[in-house]
């Protein structure tokens, strides 16, 4: 099988001690491609440098909804330095969460719509976080034109309406292991339903780890599992399937090469 990761956060801590050896296993089970997101403001520097140093691993690099309170002229001014490289290829994570409402949902709105439009500038397409907010990710989404940018739901944990909702802006969905849990029956119908150019696998590592692995930490090793998991639930073959999510993932973020 040869796999795509395309949303891990490769330069947390929990990689310090044997990020060399995660990226090794993963490369064992076929995962050919990353996609590395920063976890936190000040992250991108890292992410940048770890994907101009290995073909394998790219970068996006944008200010997480969790911490848009703290969205200033810093914060721009990171995001506009990583997307000076090559190898940063979309803007995100970014969006709502108001589940965990780590900050106010009118600084979610302003650094998301900010930060979508530092994306257009840039001719990147977006990585989109949105937990607890279809309505606000939607409403968003369509006023500042998001198909015509382009972008990626990442960690899709909604709906079948809500996967049409996102799917009618041009988006693609991609799926955690969160997908695996028993009770997550809303995200597995959405997941049958996607189109088969649309649909992509990640990890989310070092979280979220897929049954069986569920309770460790996660790792981009892991992605396979999923995949698995995933070709059972859509009846398709699972080597097929990762071909495919892996050349999705390679349109949704315009590779041209690694």
């Amino acid at each position: 099988m040869i796999a795509a990761d395309s949303h891990c956060h490769l330069t947390m801590e929990p990689f310090d001690e044997d990020r060399e050896r995660v990226l090794a296993r993963a490369a064992s089970e076929g995962v050919a491609l990353f996609v590395t997101v920063p976890s936190r403001k000040g992250d991108a520097p890292a992410c940048v440098a770890l994907a101009e140093s290995r073909p394998e691993i790219w970068a996006t690099a944008g200010l997480h909804p969790h911490e848009a309170s703290a969205w200033d002229g810093a914060a721009r001014a990171e995001l506009d330095e990583a997307l000076r490289s090559a190898r940063v290829v979309a803007v995100g994570e970014i969006g709502f969460d108001l589940h965990y409402n780590k900050s106010s949902a009118q600084d979610q709105e302003r650094a998301f719509r900010e930060q979508i439009g530092i994306a257009r500038d840039a001719a990147r397409p977006i990585v989109v976080h949105t937990r607890n907010a279809v309505p606000q990710t939607l409403a968003v989404l369509r006023e500042e034109g998001v198909r015509d940018l382009g972008g990626v739901i990442h960690c899709f944990t909604e709906d079948a309406a809500a996967a049409r909702a996102l799917l009618e802006l041009g988006l693609y969905l991609s799926f955690s292991g969160i997908a695996t849990f028993p009770k997550a029956t809303a995200i597995q119908e959405a997941a049958r339903l996607v189109p088969p150019d649309r649909i992509l696998v990640e990890t989310d590592a070092p979280f979220l780890a897929p049954v069986p692995h569920r309770g460790r930490r996660n790792e981009p090793a892991f992605v396979t599992t999923t995949v698995r998991y995933l070709a059972k639930l859509r009846g398709e073959d699972p080597e097929e399937l990762a071909a495919r999510m892996l050349e999705n993932c390679r349109a949704a973020f315009r590779l041209t090469a690694g």
